[in-house]
């Protein structure tokens, strides 16, 4: 157990042996293309770097693990059994400003009020409001100067954000500081990925958004239960068993969104990322999200230097975004977090 020891210890954890990575192989209808290196991970492999990652696993040994098969049932039945009543409860004043910013016309008193009933969230608003983003001539001096100043769309972000961080912070566990962190980490470039990505496929802005930040929380409690386990030879388990910890994570993710009572889109979307809708046509937000989250996968192992500098996977999904939407968009995070732990 010593590599979960050392994955649940608050310093930061070594990171992985750097992956070159290349742009996803064109669809069969394209023209051949210049056959890759065996060693180049796909988007197959980039995805088990993400599990691997995400679990604090070492890197893949090719040799068969005769225990994964009962470790995986004993998760899944564990989860299985999972009460969702055990979650942290979103804080009370949220559902009631989320709902008030549904309405245009809601006076900026009113969202300060509302705001003004969770000490922490106005913490959180004023030291948002004066940060360079929002730069103004004036100190930002009141509550309600700082609400109307965030506006609607900054107000709702900062709340779920509000919410969120601590949810996924803690939910690998006592000791799961690094787990935490890395939640937290992905869960911020999904959402910006997803709420970017949403508004080129008619998605509302902050469903997008939020999409985007409760997708993975379910991996919080894999890790968790995981933890638990008396793992042998955890570099020897297979692919096939981290899809398994994938499709447990995406499931219970949905069914701590259907607890919180989240938008039906924002439903829906995970319902698709967890498998239970078969449609062939996703729904828009769907969509988003399944783009996003890779896309937020890629940038997080990039930042943290488990594979080299990101290519173009602007080529990725022809059927679903405009290859400048998606170069677009991995710029924009490149933007917002490439340098994030470099600093």
């Amino acid at each position: 157990m010593s590599w979960l020891r050392r994955f649940f210890a608050p310093a930061p954890a070594r990171p992985m042996p750097r992956a070159s990575f290349e742009r996803p192989a064109p669809r069969p209808s394209a023209p051949p293309a210049a056959s890759a290196s065996p060693t180049e991970p796909s988007l197959d492999v980039l995805a088990e770097r993400f599990q691997r990652f995400m679990l604090g696993l070492p890197d893949h040994r090719a040799e068969e693990n005769a225990g994964e098969t009962a470790l995986l049932r004993r998760l899944q039945i564990v989860g299985e059994r999972f009460d969702v009543r055990s979650l942290p409860r979103l804080p009370a004043v949220l559902p009631q400003l989320l709902h008030a910013l549904k309405n245009d016309d809601v006076a900026g008193a009113e969202l300060a009020r509302l705001v003004g009933r969770d000490p922490m969230l106005v913490g959180e608003v004023m030291r948002v409001s004066r940060s360079i983003y929002y730069r103004t001539l004036h100190s930002i001096q009141s509550l309600q100067h700082a609400v109307v100043l965030l506006g609607q769309d900054g107000l709702r972000r900062v709340a779920t954000q509000h919410m969120m961080k601590p949810i996924l912070q803690a939910s690998a566990g006592a000791h799961g500081l690094v787990a935490g962190q890395r939640l937290w980490d992905h869960a911020e470039r999904c959402a910006h990925a997803s709420a970017f990505l949403g508004r080129f496929a008619g998605c509302d802005p902050f469903e997008a958004y939020l999409a985007g930040i409760v997708c993975n929380t379910g991996t919080g409690a894999v890790i968790h239960l995981l933890s638990l386990e008396d793992v042998v030879s955890p570099e020897t388990l297979s692919p096939i068993f981290l899809d398994g910890c994938a499709e447990l994570g995406a499931r219970l993710t949905l069914r701590a969104a259907r607890h919180w009572e989240l938008p039906g889109a924002v439903i829906q979307a995970l319902r698709e990322h967890a498998g239970e809708d078969a449609s062939e046509t996703p729904s828009p937000l769907g969509r988003t999200l399944q783009v996003a989250h890779v896309l937020s996968m890629a940038q997080l192992l990039s930042d943290h230097r488990v594979i080299d500098a990101c290519s173009d996977l602007s080529q990725a999904w022809p059927g679903r975004f405009a290859p400048t939407q998606i170069a677009r968009c991995q710029q924009d995070l490149q933007h917002q977090f490439g340098a994030a732990t470099r600093a």
